[in-house]
Formats: structure tokens, C-alpha cells, sequence
């Protein structure tokens, strides 16, 4: 019966000797074998040699007797090996040529393999090492102790070198894997049915990943080809510190296998939850996108992080902007721009908003965008003035122009500055007009917020997870509870400001008219100073505008409700819920104005 034989290292020399295959075959005699479960087991003494092999189980393979001579020559006597698995082959023959002159030997798997012999580099193939066929449609190729025992085995613990010797087991020095395509392939553009999804979940690649890691003291472990330059200066002796290099290498590799099993996790939950958006468990896969200059004051460190969960895939937002122009973001900088472009892509009809400490100070909707520009800061021009600007249109050249040449309301000649201006497209022309108002203006383009989304916020010790607020004033109904119902502009106005003081912090007020907000008060502990403040800001134009509140009123008489009908308002919007609703009613009713209940709360914390 063909065999193949594993053997120990510190014997590989003697079998191999043997050219001849006759020769190689009279050396194997005498030997005991048994079968059990299909395998064969054998014990052999050899001419020249003091000891017997050890008792080994060995896999009968069809073949000839070249198969033992592979068996015996895959073994390594003290030659360097790395391990190579990989399906995204970047800088593979990079690689592969630098630890070749390295005096490595290479072993690869399928894929792998081929491209490296298409290369013209020398490879050797794992089934040559484990004397097992790859098996089950390429789910088993490594899994086996040849690999997993030169990987994990100490090289200080003589125990563990002995018991590679005794089973004929080389030592691993490099590991070089990244895994199969799951998060692209589930996240395509193209619907993927469950089995396949399943088939991309790679078992093999974590395992070796895994391992190499726990034993980075003596494996090299590499799953970024952006650290292949780095992993053959550190193999030429070109690093100081030898021992943090390798603990990165090993942190970096459980951090891309812990990643990797988010995404499993997170598309397998979504697969089986029947709808359920709050799992038991779950972990968030960030990525560190830039290193910010300070957090929210100058003491603070700061970074930004890509969430890659594969519900943010396409969703859009303020973190997958360009950046076309000025002066690297900050962290103050991406709250506020996220709280602008939030609010403004809300709006169906082109519209301006400018916000200032994640509050909009001004807002408008207008046919024409250049005039919802211009109504939008003059709601509140001090504020605006070093505020973000957002649009929901191109800026086109008219509109990069007003945007750098526009002057502030207040004295008719300093030039509006900000800090942000964020759309979703800009023509050419007008990208080049808008970099010319400063340098340091920072110029992102963005894409439309997704909805549904999970929300989350971190409190001391713990997070608060909760669906995003996406309800907007066409999803709800606007319930007229006095005796004046409002008429059709005044409902419109309602709306508008409803929609305005979602994205206003707590406790909120806009007053607006004609699809434009005219004052806001925020972040008051009691409504009625955010109240007074809304009034003041608006001003005469009050008279007869419509009033949002994020909350109910809990008092009417004597405190909010009556303030803002003694005041002109002309239609009040708010959520009802208050056991003092009647008193709200009956205020209302005495000044003839309409108040509307919308049954929908809008906190901003």
C-alpha cells in the first residue's frame, strides 16, 4: 500500500538520503502497523539511526511511493517558513520576493499558492505539509496540527519543541492572512442569499490569525498589506524595539478577527431577530479615521472614528464626507456639522440652515436658494456669524459667490464668515469660487442622512441605545383643539416651525412664517425663558406667526401659553399631554388663537 510518512526533523536528512526509491523502501523495514478509523499507524527502525521513530498516526493517500519522498521533504530541518493565506493579494509578490531573499520558505494555500506560482516565486503547498488533500469545498485546508502546531508552539518550552519532533512538525516564523470578503460581499449592491453569506464566513483564516497572535513572541503575525514594508525592515534587524513591534502586530491582528466577527454577528442577528434593533449583545467596529488637534477644549485629546457597522453602509452622513478645501476638522467642528446637516436634509424644498453649537440659529426654505441664504442669517446674524452653513442644493457659482461676497445684516459691510459650508454637490465653478473666500474654510460634501438608524450615546459606565427621531410633520397629524382652526398658511407656518424645533436642544422654541425661522429659544431649564428668548430674537415679525414647542406647556395662564398670544402669535403647535391641556384650550380660545396638538414629543438632550 502507498504511505506517506511524517517524521521528525532531526531524522528528515536520513529519509532523505534515500534517493532511490527501492533504497528508501528497504530502509522503512521492519515495521509494525495496525489500522484504526482509517488511518495507519507505524513505528520504524532505520539503518544508522539510534532511535526509532515515534508512533505517529499517518493518512493512507493513494499515489506512489514519491509521496513519501514529498512527505519527507515538506518537513523543515530549521529553515525559516511563513505561512501566506490570503484573499486580498495587494503587494503580494512585494512580499513574497522580500522574505524569499530573506532566506524564507514559503507556504501557501490554494488561491495563494497559484498566484505566487504564476509569479515565479518558489511555494510550497499546504497539502504538502499536512499530507491532506484540501477537503469540503475549501473549508478545510489548515485546520490541521501540522499548521496550528508550528504556529503555536513555544519555542522556550522544550516540551512543546519535543512534541513537534516527535510528530515531524516544522515551526512557523511569519503568519500572513486576511480572510474572506464577508463584509463586502453582504454589503454589495446586489441582494445575497443566506447560504452565501454563510460560505464567506471564513473559519480557517481567524484560527491561524488567532494563533499566531497568542504566540507573537515567536510568530510574526500580518493581516494589513500596509505592513508588509514594515514586517521585512523588522526581519532585516532594522527595529529598535522588537518586543512592542511584535505586540502591535498581534494587537492589530485580534482587532481586524474581533471586526470580522461584528460584522458576522451583526448580519447574522439581522438575519434571525425578525426586526429586533436591540440585541442582547453587540459590538460597534470603529476605525480610526484622523487624530484630531484637541476634543472640546484645547486639553482634551480628541480622535474621529469610521463606525463600520454594515448598517452605516451607505447611510450617508457627515463621517463619509469629502472634504474639498481648508483647515482640518475638529472635534467641535464635526459635532456641528453633523447637527446642520441633520437638520437641513430634513427639508424637501431647497433650503438654508446655519447652525451655531449644534443649534440652527437660522433657517429657510425658498425657490430660490440664494434667497433662503440670505433669510437664513438674517434670523439671527451674530449668531450666524462663524457658525456651519448647510444647503440641501448644488452650490453653483450665484451661490458660492453670495457666500463669499454677502455682508452681515447687522452693519451692511463685514463679510459672513464660518467655520463649515456642507452640500451635497458643488459644480466646478462653484468649488473654485467658495476655496477663495479663505483659507481655512472647510468645504465638505456629503450625502443625505440615512433613516432607522440605531442611535447611540454614552453615559457613565453604560450606553444608551435608541432608534433615530425620523418622524416628520408628514407622518403625524396636526389636531386642531380650539375653537379658530388655522388657516391653510398658518398650518404651513405650524409645520415648518414643527420641523425646525426637532433639532433645537431642550426645552425648544421656534417661532417662524412664511418657511422661515424668525427667532428660537434653547436649552433653557424652564420654557418660558426659552420662550422670551424666541420672542425676543423675532421681534415685531412675531405677529402673527405660528409657534412650536418640543414639549407640552405645563402651565398656560400667567406663563407660556399666555405670553405667546399676548404677543400676536397666531397658530401654536405642540404635543398635548399636559393635565393642565384644558387650561392651554381655554387660553387660546379667549385670544382667538388656533393651537394644535401633534400627540409627538421632540427632546433634544
Amino acid at each position: 500500500m502507498p504511505i506517506s510518512l511524517l517524521h521528525s526533523p532531526s531524522r528528515a536528512a536520513a529519509l532523505a538520503s534515500a534517493s532511490a526509491s527501492s533504497s528508501l523502501r528497504s530502509q522503512l523495514f521492519p515495521f509494525i502497523h495496525q489500522r484504526f478509523q482509517n488511518r495507519v499507524f507505524f513505528t520504524c527502525k532505520l539503518p544508522g539511526i539510534s532511535s526509532c521513530c515515534s508512533l505517529v498516526p499517518v493518512r493512507a493517500m493513494a499515489g506512489t511511493e514519491t509521496d513519501i519522498q514529498a512527505s519527507v521533504s515538506s518537513v523543515s530541518t530549521g529553515t525559516k517558513q511563513a505561512l501566506i493565506s490570503l484573499s486580498d493579494k495587494r503587494d503580494l509578490a512585494l512580499l513574497a520576493n522580500g522574505l524569499q531573499e530573506l532566506g524564507y520558505t514559503i507556504v501557501s494555500t490554494g488561491g495563494t499558492a497559484a498566484a505566487l506560482e504564476k509569479a515565479g516565486i518558489p511555494v510550497t503547498k499546504v497539502e504538502q505539509i499536512t499530507n491532506f488533500p484540501e477537503m469540503l469545498d475549501g473549508r478545510v485546508k489548515t485546520l490541521h496540527p501540522s499548521i496550528h502546531g508550528g504556529i503555536l508552539a513555544r519555542r522556550d518550552h522544550n516540551h512543546h519543541m519535543e512534541a513537534l519532533n516527535a510528530h515531524g512538525i516544522g515551526t512557523f516564523d511569519v503568519v500572513v492572512v486576511n480572510l474572506y470578503p464577508f463584509y463586502d460581499k453582504v454589503t454589495s449592491s446586489s441582494d445575497i442569499s443566506f447560504e452565501d453569506g454563510i460560505e464567506n464566513i471564513d473559519i480557517g483564516g481567524p484560527t491561524m490569525i488567532r494563533a499566531a497572535a497568542k504566540n507573537h513572541r515567536d510568530v510574526l503575525v500580518v493581516v494589513d498589506h500596509n505592513d508588509y514594508p514594515g514586517l521585512l525592515e523588522f526581519l532585516k534587524g532594522n527595529q529598535s524595539d522588537k518586543g512592542q513591534f511584535r505586540k502591535m502586530l498581534a494587537w492589530k491582528a485580534f482587532q481586524h478577527v474581533a471586526s470580522y466577527d461584528a460584522a458576522v454577528s451583526e448580519w447574522l442577528w439581522k438575519q434571525s431577530s425578525g426586526g429586533d434593533i436591540f440585541p442582547p449583545s453587540f459590538t460597534v467596529p470603529l476605525s480610526l479615521k484622523s487624530t484630531l488637534r484637541y476634543g472640546e477644549n484645547p486639553h482634551q485629546k480628541a480622535a474621529f472614528y469610521d463606525d463600520k457597522s454594515l448598517s452605516l453602509v451607505k447611510a450617508g452622513g457627515i463621517a463619509t464626507s469629502i472634504q474639498h478645501h481648508g483647515k482640518e476638522m475638529s472635534y467641535n467642528n464635526y459635532l456641528d456639522a453633523d447637527a446642520a446637516w441633520n437638520c437641513v436634509s430634513e427639508f424637501d424644498a431647497p433650503t438654508c440652515v446655519i447652525v451655531k453649537h449644534t443649534n440652527p440659529c437660522g433657517v429657510a426654505s425658498r425657490v430660490n436658494i440664494l434667497e433662503a441664504y440670505r433669510l437664513a442669517v438674517k434670523a439671527d446674524p451674530v449668531s450666524a456669524f462663524g457658525g456651519i452653513v448647510a444647503f440641501n442644493t448644488t452650490i453653483d457659482e450665484d451661490l458660492a459667490r453670495e457666500i463669499r461676497e454677502f455682508r452681515s445684516p447687522t452693519d451692511g459691510e463685514t463679510r459672513m464668515f464660518y467655520e463649515i459650508v456642507v452640500a451635497p454637490s458643488y459644480t466646478p465653478k462653484g468649488l473654485e469660487i467658495l476655496k477663495g473666500k479663505s483659507k481655512t474654510l472647510r468645504i465638505l460634501e456629503a450625502k443625505k442622512t440615512g433613516k432607522g438608524l440605531l442611535s447611540l450615546r454614552q453615559v457613565g459606565g453604560g450606553w444608551l441605545a435608541q432608534e433615530s427621531d425620523d418622524t416628520t410633520p408628514q407622518d403625524i397629524s396636526f389636531k386642531v383643539m380650539s375653537q379658530q382652526a388655522p388657516q391653510e398658511e398658518e398650518l404651513s407656518d405650524a409645520k415648518f416651525a414643527w420641523l425646525c424645533v426637532k433639532h433645537v436642544k431642550s426645552n425648544a422654541i421656534v417661532i417662524a412664517k412664511n418657511n422661515c425661522m424668525l427667532g428660537m429659544g434653547s436649552g433653557q431649564p424652564n420654557r418660558l425663558e426659552s420662550l422670551r428668548i424666541a420672542f425676543r430674537k423675532a421681534g415685531e415679525d412675531a405677529k402673527g406667526a405660528a409657534l412650536a414647542s418640543d414639549a407640552f406647556f405645563p402651565f398656560a395662564w400667567k406663563d407660556a401659553v399666555e405670553e405667546a398670544c399676548q404677543n400676536g402669535i397666531g397658530v401654536i403647535a405642540e404635543p398635548g399631554g399636559s393635565i393642565r391641556d384644558n387650561d392651554a384650550v381655554d387660553c387660546c380660545n379667549k385670544y382667538g388663537v388656533s393651537l394644535l396638538f401633534t400627540n409627538i414629543r421632540h427632546f433634544r438632550h
